[in-house]
């Protein structure tokens, strides 16, 4: 059965029983869109657009890669000091630009170096009404009401090695009742639930591999989980290090688990006409399809096929009606049949990507690190529609789609609307 991006994030409500989505379908409330792969059932956004098509924009202060979510009329990201001493989450009105509250949310004391390749604020926010959740990894979690901008609850004792050099990535995602993200360290690796209006614990469950033989770094990842079918039921299903894991999201209770040499993970893997598909390892990343069913160790029956060549090592996967899309950080973008792993076409596109590709009415958009948009038809046939370019200012974070006709991008200096041709807005004036 081939879905659109909002009929998966339908069924899953319907299945998911007590562990439901949050109900405003059209927000972009999380990492990827209303149901985490990348689809948006706009048919209006943008295909071409210049510097001109800029509604507003917004310098944003400090640095930070969460990408930006929405919901209602408000866009929330968060943000760091360079030192990662000072943690902050910003909310921006998406109509006017206008910045709503500018929340300081922790204090660090001697954070871990990182490199410049990321934050301490990468972490993607999760919202629903009324509540926005902000993750920083090992330095904290925090639940802030959107109207007031006031913290509801904080967690600071979630900690892990998340390694010198390296720092926080996993992202949050809500189910039901639930805030849920991984905490794969090089010390401890475990996956959480906590219960959303108080921030208490719910469960918590330790993946089962045996990580004593393992090196250290070989035990850290950067996932996010996902929530699939699972018969009549739902199941979270998130890589971590040397491991791939599904879990009950009502219990926490270990589901079926895979095996894998990969480590320090961070794309977050799709669901598709009965399969996951899921990136492995960073250095030498493979594309696994997987059948998520079964339990207990499935490694060596539900691999259903492999890509080792020319995958992701930071951009995730997507899926549209039984193909599969991808790009490597240098640029080399693929399609693959879901059910077999046959190759259609590879091509280069220009520049490097760490953002997330999305889909909408028929198109791919892949934006670069530069700021470059190209633009694909989802198709087994290789058709680039449109090349777009606004700035050279560094973009890492995935865009989120606003009122079905407009893109909310980040980039390492501001947060700006962008609509385009043939979809045109009231230009306002910069608010930087």
């Amino acid at each position: 059965m081939k879905r659109t991006g909002g009929g998966l994030y339908v069924l899953l409500a319907v299945l998911a029983g007590t562990a439901e989505l949050p109900a405003k379908e059209d927000s972009w409330w999380q990492f990827r869109g209303p149901a985490g792969n990348g689809h948006s059932d706009s048919k209006n956004l943008p295909v071409e657009w210049t510097e001109s098509d800029i509604t507003w924009k917004t310098q944003i202060h400090d640095r930070g890669w969460s990408s930006p979510v929405v919901w209602g009329n408000q866009v929330w990201i968060t943000t760091a000091t360079k030192d990662g001493a000072n943690l902050f989450a910003v909310c921006v009105d998406t109509d006017t630009g206008k910045i709503i509250h500018d929340i300081h949310v922790f204090d660090v004391t001697s954070a871990m170096l990182i490199t410049s390749a990321n934050t301490y604020a990468t972490p993607t926010c999760a919202i629903e009404e009324g509540r926005v959740y902000v993750h920083y990894g090992t330095y904290g979690t925090a639940c802030i009401d959107t109207r007031t901008g006031a913290i509801l609850w904080k967690r600071r004792d979630l900690k892990c090695d998340h390694e010198k050099g390296a720092g926080p990535a996993s992202s949050p995602t809500l189910v039901g009742d639930y805030l849920v993200f991984h905490v794969d360290g090089r010390d401890v690796q475990y996956v959480i639930a906590l219960r959303k209006l108080t921030g208490e614990t719910a469960w918590k469950t330790d993946r089962s591999l045996d990580y004593s033989a393992i090196p250290v770094h070989h035990r850290k990842a950067y996932g996010m989980p996902v929530l699939i079918p699972r018969g009549k039921k739902t199941q979270l299903v998130g890589v971590g290090g040397r491991g791939l894991f599904s879990y009950d999201p009502v219990t926490g209770k270990e589901l079926w688990k895979m095996r894998h040499r990969g480590w320090s993970i961070a794309p977050r893997p799709v669901y598709g006409d009965g399969l996951l598909f899921a990136l492995i390892d960073r250095d030498d990343p493979e594309l696994w399809a997987i059948r998520p069913d079964g339990s207990g160790d499935v490694t060596d029956s539900h691999i259903v096929w492999r890509e080792t060549k020319r995958m992701p090592e930071r951009s995730s996967p997507l899926f549209v009606n039984g193909l599969l899309f991808v790009v490597t950080r240098n640029g080399i973008a693929s399609c693959l049949e879901g059910p077999t792993g046959k190759v259609c076409w590879q091509n280069r596109l220009k520049g490097a990507y760490s953002a997330s590709p999305i889909y909408a009415n028929g198109l791919i958009y892949f934006f670069s690190e530069d700021s470059v948009c190209t633009v694909i038809s989802a198709s087994s046939d290789f058709n680039i529609v449109s090349t777009n370019s606004l700035n050279e200012e560094q973009l890492m974070a995935t865009p989120a789609v606003v009122d079905s006709s407009a893109f909310i991008i980040r980039t390492n200096q501001h947060l700006f609307r962008l609509s385009g041709r043939g979809h045109p807005e009231i230009k306002e004036k910069s608010t930087d």
